[in-house]
C-alpha cells in the first residue's frame, strides 16, 4: 500500500552520472522523487574495467530489473594464468576461483553497466552532460546551486555521487586529505592492442612490488584487450589528476628496466583515449551528510579497487539511500541517518578486506613471489583445492554480503518495485 502522506523534499540533484548516480536517480523515480543527474563529462563515459555484481549487488539489480541485461553484457572470463618472466605458463585457474564467485555473481564492464543504468532511466530523469557544480549553498530550506555553465537553480537535496575525488564532497567537507588514506600502491588501467592474443582470459604477471594483468573480455573486440598495472608506493605520489601525460610518466617510470611483455603493454598507453591512473586508496568520513547535502559510492567511503567492492556498495548505496527517503517521506534528517546506519558496518568491513588485500596485490620480494607461482602450479592437482577454493571464496563473499537487503515495502506510481527475500550476511 502506498503511504497517504505526501513526499516533502522531491528534488533532488545527483552530480555523477557513472554507476551511483543513474542507480540513485533509478529508485528515487520510482519512489516519486524528481532527480536530476549532473555530468562533468560531454557525455556518458562508457570505458572503463571490468567489475564485480556479487551478493546484495546481485539482489539490488533483480529489484532494479537489470540482471538480465548484466547478464546479457557479461564478461564471461573462463579463467586467467600466472606467467614467468619468459612467458611461460606457471599456473592456470578458473573464473569461478580467481573471482571467488558463487551462484549468480557476475562480471561487466564498467562502462556497459553505466550504460544500461543510463539507458533505464534516460527517459524519466534529466540529465545535465558537460556541466559541473560550481558552488553549493544549504540555507537549511533548500540548496541554491550555481553550475559551471552559469546556471543557476534550487533543490531540495544534493547527493554527492562524484567518485573518489568528489568535488561535492570537497565543496561541503573541505579538502580530500583529510578523508583520502593512501594504502601504499597506484593503479592503472587502459584499453590497448590485444598483443597477448586473449579471448574471454586473463594473464597476470607479478614482480617484486608490482602485478600487470592483461584481459580480453566477451563484447570487447578481438583486437583489444585492457592493461593493467599495479604498483607499489608507500608515499603519495606529486601529480595533477588531470595531467594524463604527467600520469603516464610516472607508469612508465615505475615499469622502466623491466623485462616479459612489459615494454610494449606500457608504450600501448600513449595511444589510449581511457587511460586512467589513481592511487589505491580508501575515503574514510565521520559522517557522509550535512545538512541537506549527503555523499554516496565512492565520494563518500571508496573502498579502493583491492576490494573488489566498489560497484557492489555504490548499488548497494543507491538502493538504501532512495529507499531511507522514501520511508521517511522525504525527511533527509531521518532519511540520512538511517542509510548510515546501514551502510556503514558493511562498508568498514569492505574497507578493511581492500586494506589487506592490496599487500598481496603487491607482494614484496621475490621468494614470496616463487612460492606464490608453486601453489598456483600445484594447487590443481593437490587434494585440499577444494578447500583453497572455498576459503577464498568465503573471504569474498563475507564482504559482497556485508550490507543486507532491507524491505522497503513500496513504490510511488504504476512501476511497483518487486519484493524478494531478504538477503542476509554469510557467517
Amino acid at each position: 500500500m502506498t503511504p497517504t502522506n505526501p513526499l516533502v523534499n522531491k528534488t533532488v540533484l545527483i552530480s555523477g552520472a557513472s554507476v551511483a548516480g543513474p542507480a540513485l536517480a533509478l529508485w528515487l523515480h520510482r519512489y516519486g522523487f524528481t532527480a536530476t543527474v549532473v555530468e562533468r563529462a560531454p557525455e556518458l563515459r562508457t570505458g572503463g574495467y571490468k567489475v564485480d555484481i556479487r551478493g546484495t549487488a546481485v539482489e539490488v539489480c533483480r529489484r532494479m530489473g537489470v540482471l538480465d541485461e548484466i547478464r546479457a553484457d557479461s564478461t564471461a572470463m573462463e579463467g586467467g594464468s600466472y606467467v614467468d618472466a619468459q612467458g611461460r605458463t606457471v599456473g592456470r585457474m578458473p573464473a569461478e576461483i580467481f573471482g571467488g564467485r558463487v551462484e549468480q555473481d557476475d562480471e561487466i564492464m564498467r562502462g556497459d553497466l553505466a550504460r544500461i543504468l543510463y539507458e533505464r532511466t534516460r527517459d524519466d530523469v534529466e540529465y545535465l552532460f558537460g556541466d559541473s557544480v560550481a558552488a553549493l549553498h544549504d540555507d537549511g530550506d533548500g540548496v541554491d546551486v550555481t553550475f559551471e555553465s552559469g546556471a543557476r537553480r534550487r533543490f531540495d537535496l544534493v547527493v554527492g555521487a562524484d567518485g573518489l575525488h568528489s568535488h561535492t564532497r570537497r565543496l561541503v567537507f573541505g579538502d580530500e586529505r583529510r578523508y583520502k588514506r593512501h594504502l601504499g600502491a597506484y593503479i592503472s588501467i587502459f584499453t590497448a592492442p590485444n598483443r597477448l592474443g586473449l579471448t574471454r582470459w586473463e594473464t597476470y604477471h607479478a614482480r617484486p612490488d608490482k602485478l600487470i594483468s592483461v584481459y580480453s573480455a566477451a563484447g570487447e573486440a578481438e583486437q583489444t584487450a585492457k592493461n593493467c598495472f599495479v604498483f607499489a608506493s608507500p608515499d603519495e605520489l606529486s601529480y595533477d589528476h588531470h595531467d594524463t601525460e604527467r600520469q603516464k610518466r610516472l607508469l612508465a617510470d615505475a615499469f622502466a628496466g623491466d623485462d616479459w611483455e612489459i615494454p610494449r603493454l606500457i608504450a600501448d598507453s600513449a595511444d589510449a583515449d581511457d587511460f586512467s591512473f589513481d592511487s589505491i586508496a580508501l575515503i574514510e568520513m565521520d559522517r557522509w551528510s550535512s545538512g541537506r547535502v549527503v555523499l554516496l559510492g565512492d565520494a563518500a567511503h571508496c573502498s579502493s579497487p583491492a576490494s573488489g567492492q566498489g560497484t557492489g556498495l555504490a548499488l548497494t548505496g543507491a538502493y538504501v539511500l532512495a529507499g531511507e527517503l522514501a520511508a521517511a517521506r522525504g525527511d533527509h534528517r531521518v532519511a540520512f541517518e538511517a542509510y548510515e546506519r546501514e551502510m556503514r558496518p558493511g562498508v568498514e568491513l569492505n574497507q578493511r578486506f581492500a586494506a589487506g588485500f592490496v599487500r598481496e596485490m603487491t607482494v614484496s620480494s621475490r621468494w614470496k613471489i616463487a612460492l606464490r607461482m608453486a601453489m598456483v602450479r600445484t594447487l590443481p592437482r593437490t587434494p585440499w583445492k577444494n578447500l583453497v577454493a572455498k576459503k577464498i571464496r568465503d573471504d569474498v563473499q563475507r564482504a559482497a554480503n556485508a550490507v543486507p537487503v532491507k524491505e522497503y515495502g513500496w513504490t510511488h506510481g504504476p512501476r511497483e518495485c518487486p519484493r524478494a527475500i531478504a538477503v542476509r550476511p554469510r557467517s
